[in-house]
């Protein structure tokens, strides 16, 4: 009796994305007619700004778009995205240091199997973003959570790096601001990591796809301007998807040092080969354009942010820290565990996300796909209206 060949045991291993799940749970629940509010997607509630669109839509009908162009990107783009480069993390980089991927995403799991052998560590700074514990894992890394708190406004300090760091240390991750916490570290926070990093000859990877996304003052300066030193160390992935509201393009891009970057090429000349040429022309617009769509967009995730933050914390049990960066808030929920609601006792973020989503029609991510239990993520990159009233519903279903 024959048995179905068995699938690759490092592809089974991975788990799906936490928060698309459930994003996707969510939009079934809202297709059966059910009024469910969703906080899980990271994903801007604005179209994407009109010139880009034209821009768009203009390339469409362009032979020359029709066709293969570089695996590496378009070179108008990735000129574009040097001097946005220069301009947002002060480090001057030519177009050769460039390469455009489908997405950041891609990006960050290119960079991990590049950088790593079996066995090499990579540092992750806890909260992290779902996807990166399971492309360090593709990449037959070893991710070695490093946690920080509510209490330490979800940053990591140098003595936890230190603590963690091994002779089989390799990569430090670096994010801000962060998802899921919207933490953003400070300029002096980020010279003193980026200088504990190039003293152990680290690696750096640092996600800055919301670096445009600061509030009240704050700047997300970025760790090679914090430390130019780095620059021949570090990998910067980044793209148009938060800022610009272009989730659904696939437009990202790394920068670095330019021989790593031809081995990144070389390896996506394999994979993927050249990003949609009409995103990339969409791109294009979005950097080289007028930024006044951005800056509204901006403006309003400010606005969402202290409104969720005020309600939110109106709720006995929430504890939530103010982001200063990106469009979301990560309350830590762990007094309302092992308490009874609605006849259902959670002991973990994830039972309390259920019970959420059942019982109020509220879908938000627990903290299990970011780190320890005990907390959950909201996005606040929905609309007004449906964002007080899903936290509306979450007050009175536990007041």
């Amino acid at each position: 009796m024959s048995t179905t060949p068995k699938l690759s045991a490092k592809i089974s291993a991975i788990a799906e994305s936490a928060t698309l799940k459930v994003d996707a749970k969510a939009k079934a629940l809202q297709a059966q007619g059910r009024p469910v509010i969703s906080y899980a997607a990271g994903e801007p509630d604005f179209a994407t700004p009109a010139h880009i669109v034209e821009a768009a839509i203009a390339a469409a009908s362009e032979t020359r778009n029709h066709r293969y162009t570089p695996a590496a990107g378009l070179p108008d783009l990735r000129e574009a995205i040097a001097a946005k480069t220069l301009r947002d993390s002060g480090l001057a980089a030519s177009a050769n240091q460039v390469l455009v991927t489908n997405g950041g995403k891609q990006s960050v799991y290119e960079a991990f199997q590049v950088l790593l052998n079996p066995g090499d560590e990579v540092i992750v700074p806890t909260p992290y973003w779902t996807t990166y514990p399971e492309v360090i894992a593709l990449a037959d890394g070893v991710a070695v959570d490093v946690f920080a708190d509510a209490s330490q406004d979800y940053k990591v300090t140098v003595e936890q790096l230190e603590a963690a760091r091994t002779d089989r240390t390799k990569v430090l991750l670096f994010v801000s601001p962060s998802n899921p916490t919207g933490a953003v570290y400070t300029p002096e926070e980020t010279a003193a990591i980026g200088r504990w990093a190039l003293e152990n000859n680290l690696w750096v990877i640092t996600d800055e796809i919301y670096q445009n996304l600061t509030y009240s003052g704050a700047q997300a300066v970025s760790i090679v301007e914090a430390v130019p030193e780095l620059a021949e160390q570090t990998l910067l992935v980044n793209g148009v998807a938060k800022t610009y509201a272009m989730t659904g393009w696939r437009v990202g891009w790394t920068v670095g040092p330019a021989s790593v970057i031809k081995a990144l090429s070389n390896l996506q000349s394999h994979l993927s080969g050249n990003v949609n040429n009409i995103a990339q022309r969409a791109a294009i617009a979005a950097l080289t354009g007028p930024q006044d769509d951005v800056e509204a967009m901006r403006q309003a995730f400010d606005r969402r942010r202290g409104l969720i933050v005020s309600e939110l914390n109106k709720i006995e049990g929430f504890r939530t820290p103010t982001p200063e960066g990106a469009f979301y808030v990560y309350p830590d929920v762990s007094a309302l565990l092992g308490r009874e609601w609605g006849g259902v006792t959670p002991t973990t973020s994830l039972e309390l996300a259920d019970l959420m989503l059942d019982q109020a029609e509220v879908a938000a991510v627990p903290g299990e796909a970011f780190g320890p239990s005990g907390y959950l993520r909201f996005s606040y990159a929905l609309g007004d209206e449906p964002l007080l009233e899903g936290v509306q519903r979450l007050q009175k279903l536990f007041g």
